[in-house]
């Protein structure tokens, strides 16, 4: 590897490319091509890009997202999360060089009662989680040194996600009706960042090491999607934002009286176990993630 390393991140414009490049400035010099130069829906223009910048790092926060889209858009949504990793992998194998993949709970069908662990049978549900576990797998067959994170409900100050709507439905509206049965931890981009920031010293310390593989990484705890939106409620409450809603305004529903084209896990709570012994972190609980959160937000809003 070179030094300084020659870090490559893709989807550097999202929530967790974003914060990635806070996270990894002071660990090598960062090339964050946009999709005119980059564009993982066009896997087959990747190679000449990566040879022209040999990364010796590549993480590939890019991913299509548009959870419900995908069952109409399913070449797309494979281009981007299938075949582009696959690219990156195969390069990143044929140069000695270091993947760092972003992947989700939906591989899983979440039919499980209690927290999933890395090595429990995929069963994606929907075309996005179809094409997330499909890029997975061509990863870990190139043989690439690779770590491939797992993560689920993710937020960040950038971007758009479920914090800000609730927030922004909270001032405007005075009912919501949010799902009940689903479970997960939210979990904060930043942190996403932070841990991949944590590994590569151990991977430039010991490149030969048998930590390599796929974890899962997010928030402690666990909680639905109506106890989630609850809670930034009354965080906004506290802080005395402005809201249309009523306390009693916020009302429970079952995925079956919320349908969405896409099927979405009912159990996306994670076990973290592997990384947290592996690499001797802390995962810090969804609430405190969720106050961080807010508590930036917050601060941008005040004059």
């Amino acid at each position: 590897m070179s030094y300084p390393a020659r870090i490559l991140i893709t989807g550097g414009s999202g929530q967790v490319g974003f914060e990635l490049r806070r996270a990894l400035a002071l660990h090598g010099v960062l090339s964050c091509p946009g999709r005119q130069q980059f564009d993982l829906a066009a896997p087959h223009t990747l190679a000449a890009t990566l040879d022209a910048l040999q990364p010796d790092i590549i993480v590939n926060a890019a991913a299509y997202t548009a959870v419900d889209q995908a069952e109409d858009e399913i070449a797309l949504a494979h281009a981007v999360n299938a075949a582009a990793p696959a690219q990156l992998a195969q390069w990143a194998a044929q140069h000695n060089a270091l993947l760092v993949h972003y992947s989700s709970d939906y591989v899983f069908d979440g039919s499980k009662f209690g927290a999933w662990l890395e090595d429990d049978s995929a069963n994606p549900q929907s075309v996005y989680g179809r094409s997330k576990w499909l890029g997975e797998q061509a990863i870990r067959d190139s043989g690439c040194r690779h770590y491939i994170l797992r993560s689920s409900w993710v937020a960040g100050v950038y971007g758009q996600n479920f914090l800000k709507t609730i927030l922004r439905l909270a001032a405007t509206r005075d009912r919501l009706a949010v799902i009940d049965d689903q479970f997960g931890a939210p979990t904060p981009a930043s942190l996403l960042a932070d841990v991949c920031a944590l590994l590569l010293p151990h991977y430039a310390n010991y490149p030969d090491s048998t930590s390599y593989g796929t974890y899962h990484l997010a928030a402690s705890g666990r909680t639905s999607w109506h106890d989630y939106a609850a809670h930034v409620i009354a965080l906004a409450r506290d802080a005395g934002w402005t809201l249309m809603l009523p306390p009693d305004g916020l009302h429970a529903v079952s995925s079956d009286e919320y349908p969405q084209r896409a099927t979405r896990p009912a159990n996306s709570v994670l076990d973290c176990s592997k990384l947290r012994l592996t690499f001797g972190l802390q995962l810090p609980s969804w609430q405190e993630g969720v106050a961080q959160l807010f508590q930036t937000l917050d601060n941008a809003r005040k004059p």
